[in-house]
């Protein structure tokens, strides 16, 4: 199991705020992004990352939305839909919608609508 399976959400969830908030977004935009891809309103968002919830808990839980699977690109050097471990996928997933929303994209197009 890979490490980053155990680690809270709530630990990466400041590095992902200080990354869009360096390139001039909002919490609430990233907060915007992180419900729309998970599934989770923002209550229960919250209180994922308030009660330190780990990666793999926190995807059990979560009722991905449909367009995760139109999600592709590279994130630390890896296409995110050839990653073959579900849990993995999902994380990176994540990672790349914030990348995006860090590099400026709207979140229109964020949400492949």
């Amino acid at each position: 199991m890979s490490r980053l399976f155990t680690m809270s959400v709530a630990r990466v969830y400041p590095l992902y705020l200080a990354k869009v908030q360096k390139k001039g977004r909002t919490q609430a935009e990233l907060d915007e992004v992180m419900t729309w891809f998970t599934g989770f309103d923002a209550d229960e968002l919250k209180a994922r990352v308030d009660a330190g919830t780990t990666f793999e808990e926190f995807f059990a839980e979560a009722p991905l939305t449909a367009d995760a699977d139109r999600i592709t690109g590279v994130v630390c050097g890896v296409r995110v839909e050839n990653i073959e471990d579900p849990l993995l996928q999902k994380i990176r997933c994540l990672d790349k919608v914030v990348d995006e929303l860090a590099k400026g994209w709207s979140l229109e197009k964020i949400r492949r609508a």
